[in-house]
C-alpha cells in the first residue's frame, strides 16, 4: 500500500483548519441570535421586543424620518443592514413612542441611532455623524 504524497495530506490538513474556522465562525453568529430570542424576565425575548416596538410606531413614521433611518444605517454592511436597520428602527420607535410623539423626528432617530450602537463603535458613529453634518450635540452624553 502507497502512502499519499505530503502536498495531498497539507492539502487535507488546510481544508481541515478552513472548514472547521468556518463552522466555529457561524456557530458564534448563531449563538448568538439564540441569545436574542431566550426571554428575558418579563417573558419576551430581544427579538419580541423589537418587534413590539417596530409594530407599535409604525404610524408614526414619515418619509423624512424613513429616509434618514436609511441614510443613518448606510455605513453598515450590506449583509448586516436589514438586521441592524430593524434593531435601529425598533430603540428610534420606542423613543418616540415613549415621549408621546406624533410622528418620528430626526432627532427621534439621532438619539434611537446612538443608542442602538454598540459603545465600541460610538467613534466611527461620530464621524459619521460629523462627516454627514448631522446635529448630535442635543445627545452627546450619550456617547461615552
Amino acid at each position: 500500500m502507497k502512502s499519499a504524497p505530503d502536498w495531498f495530506m497539507l492539502f487535507i490538513a488546510f481544508w481541515t483548519i478552513v472548514l472547521v474556522a468556518f463552522m466555529c465562525v457561524g456557530g458564534f453568529f448563531m449563538f448568538r441570535k439564540f441569545l436574542k430570542v431566550l426571554p428575558q424576565r418579563d417573558g419576551k425575548s430581544k427579538l419580541d421586543w423589537q418587534n413590539h416596538w417596530v409594530e407599535r410606531s409604525r404610524e408614526l413614521w414619515t418619509d423624512d424620518s424613513k429616509a434618514m433611518l436609511d441614510k443613518l444605517v448606510s455605513p453598515i454592511p450590506t449583509a448586516f443592514r436589514d438586521i441592524a436597520k430593524h434593531s435601529i428602527a425598533a430603540k428610534i420607535g420606542q423613543i418616540a413612542v415613549e415621549s408621546g410623539a406624533s410622528e418620528v423626528t430626526s432627532e427621534h432617530c439621532v438619539e434611537g441611532y446612538i443608542k442602538a450602537t454598540p459603545k465600541r463603535d460610538h467613534r466611527s458613529l461620530q464621524a459619521f455623524l460629523d462627516k454627514n453634518q448631522i446635529d448630535y450635540s442635543a445627545h452627546q452624553h450619550l456617547l461615552g
